[in-house]
């Protein structure tokens, strides 16, 4: 059966991410809020875990999951090959609607689907979300929504899709809104906007001048 935990109330709150980080840490799924929309996330270590999340969403192994973390620090165990204007990227937009894709260290030990040697990473703009990922470490984290089905701004959404696939779902309320995260590919020497979202290209250029804008 699945439990919620109302994240606006401070006992709730205290509550709800101790528990989700011991369903983490067990390799069961929690659905958590974020500054785009609501995520269910599972250990990134776990491949079994991670598994588990792409089935409930009716996902296949073609989309890999992308990774969220609580720290710009963590990206040095992660990646490689990281550019100095990666690091630009990072140091203006992150916590934020960002999400870069990079070469992760070939030594991980982790199966996120078919990433093809890459990892799409982020630090959301949460302080809920940041406080489970400082907590538990990277985890991969999509949608909390059925493939096909829009993302949900709020977690009766999110419960209603996933149900008791879920161990925990931590409660924050509404999402500032439904607009994903931008990504850009940084394994390129020109940066290349392969999703443009909450961020757009003008706005990441400030950063990029020359980057590129995938057709």
């Amino acid at each position: 059966m699945a439990r919620r935990y109302d994240t606006n109330d401070a006992t709730d709150r205290a509550t709800g991410l101790r528990e989700a980080a011991s369903a983490v840490r067990r390799g069961e799924l929690v659905v958590l809020p974020t500054d785009t929309v609501y995520g269910i996330g599972a250990d990134a270590f776990s491949a079994e875990a991670v598994a588990d999340l792409l089935e409930a969403k009716g996902r296949g192994r073609n989309m890999p999951t992308p990774v969220l973390i609580g720290s710009p620090n963590t990206l040095h165990g992660l990646v490689t090959d990281f550019s100095e204007l990666a690091w630009e990227l990072v140091d203006a937009f992150w916590p934020g609607a960002l999400t870069l894709v990079a070469r992760h260290q070939p030594s991980l030990q982790w199966d996120l689907g078919d990433t093809r040697g890459t990892v799409a990473v982020r630090m959301p703009l949460h302080p809920v979300a940041i406080e489970l990922l400082t907590e538990v470490g990277p985890m991969a984290v999509s949608s909390a929504n059925l493939t096909g089905h829009p993302a949900p701004e709020d977690c009766d959404a999110a419960q209603e899709m996933l149900g008791d696939s879920v161990s925990v779902y931590l409660d924050g309320g509404p999402t500032p809104g439904n607009v994903p995260s931008s990504i850009v590919d940084v394994t390129r020497e020109v940066p290349l906007l392969l999703r443009e979202g909450a961020l757009s290209a003008d706005e990441l250029r400030k950063v990029v001048p020359d980057l590129e804008v995938a057709n």
